[in-house]
């Protein structure tokens, strides 16, 4: 057993730059909700790093959201001390880099990320699950990388752990030998410490040129509010030193650096970075722009030849649009989407006006769950009231005269006669036990889906490989899949191409004025379900006027759902106490008359109440999508 250093220890074999071959970066990878931040808080615990007293639950997860949803949504790098004892009774110090980080499909990115900055990868399953979907997807991205790879059975302690089960799935999947996978307990502490020796057994050290120009690669950053932009480097080449400048390769510009240190998991300046050392920088810059993720640090006076490879740009799957509720805050949302694009590389917005709601940005995400955290991060970090309209995905529309018009919002979708409208086509993987197969068939069906093929992982447990249009996956397809499955099935995607579909843009119109927040592309056969849903919503939600209001779902001219606001109606007879009709009658002539010319020239005006009403429930409920 590996004795756990004292603070004084850790303090002495955490030096302020270590040679590489007593260096290890690792992840850890998993499906969400298996225990990765819980195995993480025992590491901590068992290196030293973190005090009893000021340990906590998800230590790493830094954000309340991350903390009330139990999710990790960025991913945490903090360095620890391990010290492993030898047959001959020698103890060699080591300094372990680790990277928690996210499970849902929805942060891959994130994933990708921390990967490219580590030699190894620790591979975890829930003994009381298996392998989920998410487990697969990231074992690839970790086999693309050569890491290698350390398979782990985690909450081997649950009642319902099955470890020698699970532990020959995968065996066979990573290739391995069943005896080999490591049974931990995030919960209980038990087997983490063999876990530890066997990351420094396994992983391998750092490779690097130290006597080369320096050369970091950005894999983060994050805007701190009396510092500026802090930004997290792994070490290539060289070493970076306290006040020297540097330089940022795809931007040219330069910095002073005023700090430099390593997260344990407080930050913790140093003397400098040395190759394979994963740490942080301080140049005390505000301007968000000038520290990109993938971007390449570089000595200013000795600059590098040439940058190191990067990042592929995040493809956004859904947009949607933003905007203040209050119009004045504008420029404040402005300022805050600069912010969280530092800290969260895959957001991707451009600005836009709408005639409903005013001002506001268009925004990608990579999911459903990615729209929802970033809303609320910026409603919470930035004091904001924000409406967003109903996620939509990117659709390539070719008229007749063969000319290609790409559509972000229902707003630019082109009159006129179209040829061909495509739309984006993912491949999702859905894992989940052999007796809900017809269910899940079925679900694919009303959704469009094209079933690839079919795997048995084991006796009980079956794979399914469908096409799928992403319009369909990004509302209510996962609420439905785990609500079909009784929340055994997992679910994971990736977009592959596009196809030609039967799609129509279905319009809501207010006393015949069109309501662009409202409309939305939808399948041609469910146009009339959205027409019927959308005006029966409006209907309860617009206030009663003085005249009476149709509201409208249309088709280009065809009108295919209506239902009509009554009028408030004045009692003008109250004042008439007998007499002859043709008084009375007068009187509600001319009401008649008054109505009737008010309807030709009085506005319907929407409140934003009944905007953020009709939008929000639209999408699809968000309270389950933290379990993908």
């Amino acid at each position: 057993m590996t004795p756990i250093p004292s603070a004084a220890e850790t303090a002495r074999i955490q030096p302020a730059a270590t040679a590489p071959e007593l260096l290890r970066n690792f992840c850890i990878i998993a499906h969400i909700d298996h225990g990765k931040s819980t195995l993480a808080d025992r590491m901590l615990q068992l290196t030293g790093v973190v005090e009893q007293r000021a340990m906590r639950a998800q230590y790493l997860d830094r954000m309340d959201i991350e903390r009330e949803r139990g999710i990790t949504i960025k991913s945490q790098a903090v360095r620890m001390p391990w010290v492993l004892e030898g047959t001959d009774g020698t103890r060699t110090p080591y300094a372990l880099n680790m990277i928690d980080t996210p499970g849902h499909v929805d942060f891959t990115y994130e994933v990708s990320r921390s990967l490219a900055a580590c030699e190894g990868a620790v591979l975890l399953v829930d003994a009381a699950q298996g392998i989920e979907a998410q487990t697969l997807a990231n074992l690839y991205l970790a086999m693309e990388n050569e890491l290698a790879i350390i398979p782990v059975l985690n909450k081997i302690d649950l009642p319902a752990a099955q470890p020698e089960k699970y532990a020959e799935e995968i065996a066979g999947l990573v290739g391995v030998d069943p005896e080999s996978v490591l049974k931990v307990s995030g919960k209980t502490g038990v087997g983490v410490e063999a876990l530890l020796d066997r990351i420094v057994e396994t992983v391998p050290p750092p490779v690097g040129d130290a006597d080369a120009p320096a050369r970091a690669m950005i894999f983060d950053s994050v805007y701190d509010t009396y510092r500026g932009v802090v930004t997290y480097v792994r070490v290539v080449d060289g070493k970076l030193n306290p006040r020297e400048r540097i330089s940022m390769m795809s931007t040219r510009a330069t910095h002073d650096l005023l700090e430099i240190g390593v997260s344990a998991p407080e930050p913790h300046p140093t003397d400098g970075l040395g190759v394979g050392e994963v740490g942080y920088l301080i140049t005390g810059v505000k301007d968000v722009r000038q520290s990109k993720v993938g971007d390449t640090v570089t000595n200013a006076l000795k600059p590098a030849a040439e940058a190191l490879g990067g990042y592929s740009d995040p493809k956004p799957m859904v947009f949607s649009g933003l905007y203040p509720i209050d119009g004045s805050d504008y420029p404040i949302l402005r300022d805050a989407l600069d912010k969280l694009k530092l800290n969260d590389a895959a957001l991707v917005y451009e600005p836009e006006t709408s005639v409903a709601l005013g001002f506001g940005f268009r925004v990608g995400y990579l999911g459903l769950l990615h729209l929802e955290i970033v809303r609320e991060r910026l409603e919470r970090e930035f004091d904001l009231d924000l409406i967003s309209t109903a996620p939509n995905v990117i659709y390539d529309v070719t008229m007749e005269d063969r000319s290609v018009v790409t559509v972000t919002n229902p707003s630019e979708f082109p009159g006129g006669k179209i040829g061909e409208v495509r739309e984006p086509v993912v491949k999702a993987t859905i894992l989940a036990p052999s007796e809900f197969i017809g269910a899940i068939m079925e679900l694919c069906q009303t959704k469009r889906g094209d079933l690839q093929g079919m795997d048995y992982l084991s006796a009980d447990r079956v794979e399914l490989r469908y096409f799928l249009p992403l319009a369909e996956i990004v509302f209510d397809f996962f609420d439905q899949l785990k609500s079909k499955t009784r929340g055994y099935a997992s679910l994971d995607y990736d977009v592959v191409g596009e196809q030609a579909a039967d799609l129509v843009k279905v319009d809501i119109l207010l006393q015949g004025e069109q309501v662009d927040a409202f409309s939305a592309i939808v399948h041609k056969d469910k146009a009339y379900a959205y027409g019927v849903m959308m005006t029966g919503k409006l209907k309860e939600l617009i206030p009663r006027q003085q005249f009476e209001v149709p509201i409208q779902a249309a088709v280009g001219a065809r009108v295919i759902a209506r239902e009509t606001i009554r009028a408030i109606r004045k009692d003008v007879l109250a004042k008439c106490y007998g007499g002859d009709i043709s008084r009375k009658r007068k009187l509600l002539e001319k009401q008649k008359e008054g109505k009737k010319r008010m309807k030709t020239i009085g506005r319907v005006d929407v409140p934003q109440e009944a905007f953020i009403a009709a939008l929000s429930s639209d999408a699809a409920d968000p309270k389950d999508k933290g379990k993908k």
